[in-house]
């Protein structure tokens, strides 16, 4: 909440149960300079109430005067996005609506829906400049409300796999370090050390709660929060990603498992298609973007008692000097390379990047074309591949980057080759090298029936379950389609290990044309169609769909609209977005003293630091990694813990029942009265209610093959044009092959004899033959008794009035038959059962049978407890224990105090 007055803001946050607020003061009467002032007091509710009272007292006019009288709100918000000058005073940003898109663990993504821009210093000491106005509308250019992302309690410039293995570090390292932060701990006032228990001898129960530093590169308003970071608490900051936040429900057999897809792109060197190629002199890429699937099964919301599994990858331009000369009007601009790189700088430093935040190994997917009759694309792969080679002559044989390059536009024109067999096979590999992330051990069930892909799994393996180490790189020339579809199988393949290491398959392994994938590839659509969006202006123009050759014939058109929307995008708009870009993080600060952004020929300097100024410290060409990487590996240097990386994280002491770190009591909300549309309010897509199918007598697992005119989609009602172009999207993107490039794929060398049973299974249900047989008569009915029939064999699944066959008439008296003399027993001699076969009871209790059941053992513990409850039926409540006053007491605080 933003208060209005004439000398200064008053911002009014509090917690979601609203029983704690803080006041941020902001002066009004600096022209330049942003001054704010952090009530360090916790209030509550009434303190603060008090507090607006006085304020609104204070500032009343007099009657008779001219002015606004007391307080004025000016805009209720949700979180503050950060502070811009652009050459008169400073603007706040604030969040006025948000929605809800995922929950992990009890932790809400939200994603910005609507902003606001407030001018802080007063009219009287404002200081006007013809071109700020400019410069507010080249900031706003930038969409806040489109694909930006936020958490109030869950670090997203962070993957799960971080965030989680903080917490599983020893409880030594968080008592010493809580104990070594100045200024942790508080001298806290009278009301809140005030104890109405402390008569009691109860002491309080401490628990160390662990807040980490953002990763600043998929920060996109770190700059934006520079000038208040060390003024105000740390609950007034909050981190925004860019990129893109999806999550589905997977129901197995009515359990929940939750697939969430978070894509994080770089806020360095970020910019447009044409006008970002390339790396930077730091070693950051043009549309770097980090997608990692989370999935976790959605019964138990804990991060510590639930189970958890994460797979992250990345996608980036080439780590080169190169860029593409738009000034032509070209549809494929050349390529060029703009400085020579002998040594691989520019590349060691990505690479050094990614070491220390994914470990080894790195396994780079090119999937630029390799023949070509004029030299376009090819140029990139002839300078990367050597660039690599340079680089992995230092490093240790176990640690090397690998290096995959296949050309797959070419291979999708070849009608020898499967596109989707051949990255399905480069993911098995991929994803058996890296490992997944999972917070669990292994079920007992992974060894009384173990499998062979899961012995042969890589990654780091921990006394609480499985670390990834490594990542795969993909990149095109573009990063969208062709990446975006290899992303796909990478994860499918991944899907798998996941939902098998979660007890949810036998074994891991998807097929497609199930409802899982099925979830999955409408989820990477979603993801493809956005990140393209942001950085090429149209969305995605080959699907997975296309590469399966399955795509309708309406889809082409489609195709060559998305094409002329992004050269349209790229030839004509993408400068005003460039430059809205560099304003909003920051890369160019407006100044009097300097040309105006709209007057620079180029940002080239404005993303390559060393055309300004000399590099004071060179890196080594032959040791290119920073100073302890490789101690640590194949484990990420960050996620160890070291003393360079505990500086990043702050450990305080914390009561148990801390609204802070109480999860429960921050999503539920038990002393307020809720409805389950404020509680449960993301509209995900489920498996269940979007793919699987309404007819009864259909196996409702997610896993089983479907026909296309099977799925849940292709029963619904009369929808509008735009309902339909969705439901083409979700359901023509899985429909089966044809049987012709089955059979190709089936029969290649490369695969293995268990995967060529495997997709010849999936072939034959796939593609199934139908037999129409239709008697004579049959055709004379009319169309009311069809209408009927058909009535009845919607919610039963067979047609109940038409007459049985004679031979379903036998099978049935066998049947019968078989019934009625199951229960004839004839006694003609004795048999000796244990001649025959050994019985060994399987059941706890020895005497149990068809027949009888030997009647359980009662502790004296159950006992006790039952003759409690007994005894407060009746009004005899029993003396309240330790645990239950301690309880009493906090709730009594969080609700009352």
């Amino acid at each position: 909440m933003c208060i209005l007055f004439p000398q200064r803001y008053f911002l009014v946050g509090s917690n979601q149960a609203q029983t704690k607020h803080r006041v941020l003061k902001i002066d009004r009467t600096e022209p330049k300079d942003l001054v704010i002032i952090d009530d360090k007091h916790v209030y509550n509710q009434q303190e603060v109430r008090e507090l607006l009272s006085r304020l609104d007292g204070g500032n009343r006019t007099k009657i008779g005067q001219k002015g606004s009288s007391g307080l004025s709100r000016a805009v209720s918000a949700c979180g503050i996005v950060g502070f811009v000058r652009f050459l008169e005073g400073y603007y706040i940003v604030l969040i006025t609506k948000r929605r809800k898109m995922a929950d992990i663990g009890g932790h809400s993504v939200h994603k910005i829906e609507d902003t606001t821009m407030i001018y802080i210093p007063n009219d009287s000491v404002r200081v006007t400049h013809p071109d700020e106005a400019r410069y507010v509308r080249i900031f706003q250019n930038v969409d806040l409300s489109s694909n930006f992302y936020f958490s109030y309690s869950y670090d997203l410039s962070h993957s799960l796999q971080y965030n989680l293995t903080l917490l599983q570090r020893p409880y030594e390292q968080w008592s010493s370090l809580a104990s070594t932060v100045e200024g942790e701990v508080q001298t806290q006032s009278k009301q809140d050390s005030f104890d109405i228990f402390e008569d009691e001898g109860l002491p309080t129960q401490v628990i160390y709660g662990v807040q980490n530093e953002p990763y600043y590169k998929y920060v996109w308003n770190g700059k934006l929060l520079e000038k208040a970071k060390d003024v105000v608490h740390g609950d007034w900051l909050m981190y925004i990603i860019h990129g893109f936040c999806g999550q589905s429900k997977l129901l197995v057999y009515g359990r929940p498992v939750y697939i969430t897809l978070i894509a994080r792109r770089s806020s360095k060197f970020a910019g447009t298609r044409f006008l970002k190629r390339g790396a930077n002199c730091e070693g950051d890429v043009a549309n770097e973007v980090e997608t990692e699937q989370i999935v976790h099964d959605a019964s138990v919301m804990s991060f510590t008692a639930g189970s958890y599994s994460s797979y992250t990858q990345v996608r980036g331009s080439v780590p080169l000097y190169w860029s593409q000369d738009i000034s032509t009007m070209m549809p494929k601009p050349p390529i060029r390379l703009d400085q020579a790189d002998p040594y691989a700088h520019i590349a060691g430093l990505h690479f050094d990047q990614m070491l220390q935040r994914f470990g080894s190994p790195i396994i780079i997917l090119n999937l630029v074309k390799k023949r070509e009759k004029r030299k376009h694309e090819k140029i990139l792969s002839e300078e990367l591949y050597p660039a690599v080679l340079n680089l992995n002559q230092f490093l240790p044989p176990q640690f090397w980057i690998d290096y995959i390059a296949w050309d797959m536009a070419r291979s999708t024109k070849s009608k020898l080759c499967n596109v989707l067999d051949r990255l399905s096979m480069i993911a098995e590999n991929v994803v058996r090298r890296t490992g997944f992330f999972i917070n669990r051990c292994d079920f007992y069930c992974h060894n009384i029936r173990p499998d062979e892909r899961w012995g042969d799994l890589g990654g780091h393996v921990t006394a609480s379950g499985r670390v990834q180490t490594g990542v795969l790189r993909t990149n095109c020339v573009d990063c969208l389609d062709r990446t975006n579809t290899a992303q796909f199988m990478v994860g499918k393949c991944a899907l798998a290990y996941q939902l098998y290491a979660l007890g949810m398959i036998d074994k891991p392994k998807l097929q497609f044309d199930t409802d899982c994938v099925r979830l999955f590839e409408e989820l990477y659509e979603d993801h493809g169609d956005t990140l393209s969006l942001q950085y090429g202006g149209s969305q995605l123009v080959h699907r997975v769909k296309t590469y399966r050759k399955i795509a309708p014939w309406t889809q082409h058109s489609k195709d060559i609209m998305q094409t002329l929307s992004r050269y349209y995008s790229n030839a004509f708009s993408d400068a005003d977005r460039q430059d809205a870009i560099n304003l909003f993080l920051q890369v160019y600060r407006p100044s009097e003293c300097k040309p105006h952004l709209w007057e620079l020929p180029t940002d080239f300097h404005l993303h390559q630091k060393n055309t300004m100024t000399l590099p004071k410290n060179r890196r080594s060409y032959t040791m290119w990694w920073s100073e302890g990487t490789l101690m640590y590996l194949p484990v990420a240097s960050d996620e160890v813990p070291t003393d360079d990386t505990m500086k990043t994280v702050k450990a305080k002491r914390v009561n148990r029942f801390d609204e802070s770190i109480d999860t429960y009591t921050e999503f539920f909300r038990p002393y307020e009265l809720t409805s389950f549309d404020e509680t449960f309010c993301i509209a995900m897509t489920s498996s269940a209610k979007e793919f699987m199918p309404k007819t009864v007598g259909v196996d409702p697992s997610p896993f089983t093959v479907r026909k296309p005119e099977e799925t849940g989609k292709s029963v619904l009602g009369h929808k509008s044009s735009k309902e339909e172009t969705l439901l083409q999207r979700k359901t023509a993107a899985s429909a089966p092959p044809p049987p012709s490039e089955e059979a190709i794929s089936s029969s290649s060398e490369d695969d293995s004899e268990e995967d060529r049973d495997d997709d010849g299974s999936v072939s034959q249900r796939s593609t199934p033959i139908k037999l129409l047989l239709m008697e004579s008569g049959e055709s004379t009915r009319t169309q009311e008794e069809l209408q009927q029939q058909q009535a009845v064999k919607e919610p039963y699944g067979l047609n109940v009035g038409r007459l049985l066959a004679e031979e379903d008439l036998h099978i049935y008296q066998r049947f019968a038959h078989l019934g009625e003399s199951q229960h004839r027993v004839e006694r003609a001699q004795h048999v000796n059962l244990s001649n025959i076969v050994c019985l060994e009871p399987v059941s706890s209790f020895s005497g149990d049978s068809v027949y009888a059941v030997s009647p359980p053992q009662v502790d004296r513990d159950t006992r006790a407890e039952l003759e409690i409850h007994a005894m407060a039926g009746r009004g005899q409540v029993r003396v309240l224990c330790r645990d239950d006053v301690l309880m009493y007491r906090e709730y009594v605080r969080n609700r009352y105090m």
